[in-house]
């Protein structure tokens, strides 16, 4: 088996996803609104995405900022538009106003996705208790990756946190991918490959000129460099 590390990096339009896989990106995740962190694309957006690129996409299914589900009818409608779209795996997590998971919505939700692979997105980060989180979640269908700084204030506090939750990896709870994102830079990556973690997530750094330019091929190629370099 492959022990070359995955590479996701975030894509708003047709120009960034082409860029992306041309640095070699593994994956995209596909969203809109970044002054909101990341919200659902439209179905259109997704088709012409997946028109353009053969790599694999991941949708956010996130329709205001926050973490909070909001209207779970309308996110159930939206999933199954996006379906129809061409999308197959999806980027989602609802928390609860005690910042617990917010099982109902997560469930329902992810019955919707018919059992496409997804990712629990960064609203770990923000969970009152990251173990019963994981443990909650642990057998809902679909699930392989968490998306994760470690911390919400970003990886330069969550590392500790990361590196011990990849310690647990295969345990009850802790079977699923981390792809960590958040705050991360070049210089995390060999502490975060020794540690055995070999999922990563970029969106602005694969923007040499902030969120309002592309993503670069040459940007994502140095990631690729990284991440793999590191691999021993």
């Amino acid at each position: 088996m492959s022990k070359r590390a995955v590479l996701e990096v975030i894509a708003l339009d047709v120009e960034d996803a082409v860029a992306a896989q041309a640095g070699g990106a593994d994956r995209l995740e596909l969203v809109t609104e970044m002054a909101a962190d990341g919200l659902t694309p439209s179905p259109a957006t997704v088709a012409a995405i997946r028109a353009a690129v053969d790599i694999d996409l991941r949708v956010m299914l996130r329709l205001a900022d926050g973490f909070a589900a909001g209207d779970v009818d309308r996110l159930v409608g939206v999933a199954g538009e996006l379906r129809q779209a061409g999308a197959d795996q999806f980027v989602l997590g609802f928390l609860a106003a005690d910042g617990g998971v917010d099982l109902s919505a997560v469930e329902r939700v992810v019955g919707a996705l018919g059992g496409c692979r997804w990712t629990f997105h960064r609203a770990i980060d923000r969970a009152a208790d990251r173990d019963a989180l994981r443990k909650q979640l642990a057998d809902l269908p679909g699930l392989d990756t968490y998306l994760t700084a470690g911390s919400a204030a970003g990886v330069d506090d969550g590392l500790p946190t990361l590196l011990a939750e990849a310690a647990h990896d295969g345990e009850p709870g802790y079977e699923q991918q981390i792809l960590v994102g958040g705050g991360l830079r070049l210089d995390h990556v060999a502490r975060l490959r020794a540690g055995r973690i070999k999922a990563f997530h970029i969106g602005g750094a694969a923007r040499p000129g902030g969120w309002r330019g592309p993503v670069s091929a040459d940007a994502v190629a140095q990631w690729r460099t990284a991440v793999d370099g590191d691999a021993g």
